[in-house]
């Protein structure tokens, strides 16, 4: 049987209106994920709107049973093995379903991304440079997708990489790297933040980039057209502090225009692994470590109602960032988070990239 803290936490995280951040907060303000569950009821009746509809203690069983199954396991973002710097940005996934070392991604780690209808010289150069970043120590992170993502993967077993899906843990995406995904779970991680047997679908690969870009010190784009995942991916690595890097490509290929897009906007420009090295391996490692778990800023306060009234008001259906709210406000930060927490849980706020926030409806 599984523990109940853990079953507790996984109901609050599969519950439908809990996001990462909401999750962060509601364990912050309760101490654990069973009292937040009780709470509920009380902070969506704050927040004008019915409690959400929480996921069953079966269901969480369930889903706990299914990984064990698979060889599988949770790891939630308070375990002492929940990747450290992917734990730093502000939506990290509440848990992660592995298969593997998860000790990989405590190494230096890398992404690397592209286009899925990748060149031949270009899955050339990734699954090179994959293999010699694995000789010198670092986990090469990617999607387990077609073209560059595959050759980055194949060039790295052997020095240990690690394979983000958009899926459930037991489904895979595409169909041909059926063998590669399995035998990254055996010799190296394979992660998914889905419940077992979700097929993927659009809206999950941009959560699937946040990790891959996350859990990485920079993230290398070695091919990408304009507006391709590839792009998101390190845009989102730009957001989270981490390096963006890019490899150059002939102006007369569409697939090169994302990567020189990016070297023209400043992203660091390579042509080996030694670049990639030079890159990541400034960066002092104890300055991720020290921050720990963030949970930031505890949503420990009560809100007055006229303070309700004023956060609410200011809202509306464009969004904004939480910061301007506390400052026009003239509220504590903690009592703008808790209305802001309250209203989600009435399911009517939704939560945006950059720390923004709007009303529904």
């Amino acid at each position: 049987m599984a523990d109940a803290a853990s079953v507790a936490r996984l109901r609050l995280i599969r519950t439908a209106s809990i996001g990462p951040v909401t999750y962060r907060q509601l364990i912050a303000r309760f101490g654990d994920a069973a009292a937040a569950i009780e709470a509920l009821p009380q902070l969506a009746a704050r927040g004008g709107g019915r409690p959400p509809v929480v996921a069953t203690v079966s269901v969480a069983e369930r889903e706990i049973a299914a990984a064990r199954k698979l060889g599988a396991r949770h790891v939630f973002i308070d375990d002492a093995d929940y990747p450290e710097r992917l734990a730093q940005i502000d939506d990290a996934p509440p848990a992660l379903m592995v298969r593997g070392d998860v000790a990989l991604l405590a190494r230096d780690t890398v992404a690397m991304v592209g286009a899925r209808n990748a060149s031949a010289a270009a899955c050339r150069f990734a699954r090179q440079i994959a293999a010699e970043l694995g000789r010198e120590g670092v986990t090469v992170v990617s999607g387990l997708a077609r073209g560059v993502d595959t050759a980055a993967h194949v060039g790295a077993i052997e020095g240990g990489t690690v394979g983000v899906i958009a899926g459930g843990i037991d489904v895979v995406y595409p169909p041909e790297n059926a063998a590669l995904q399995e035998r990254i779970a055996c010799e190296g991680l394979l992660v998914a933040e889905q419940p077992p047997g979700t097929e993927p679908r659009a809206r999950h690969f941009p959560y699937r980039n946040r990790i891959i870009a996350g859990a990485s010190l920079g993230t290398l784009v070695v091919e990408a057209a304009p507006r391709s995942g590839s792009l998101i991916t390190a845009r989102l690595a730009g957001e989270a502090g981490r390096e963006v890097m890019a490899v150059p490509g002939s102006p007369l290929d569409p697939r090169a225009q994302g990567c020189n897009g990016l070297i023209r906007e400043g992203a660091i420009l390579v042509q080996s692994a030694a670049d990639v090295i030079e890159a990541i391996r400034p960066i002092d490692a104890r300055s991720v470590r020290s921050r720990g778990v963030r949970f930031d800023p505890p949503v420990t306060a009560d809100a007055s109602e006229s303070e309700r009234r004023v956060i609410t008001g200011l809202l509306g259906p464009v969004p904004v960032a939480v910061d301007e709210l506390i400052r026009q406000s003239g509220a504590a930060p903690a009592v703008v988070q808790v209305v802001l927490l309250e209203l989600e849980l009435a399911a009517r706020l939704e939560r945006h990239a950059g720390g923004r926030v709007s009303l529904i409806g």
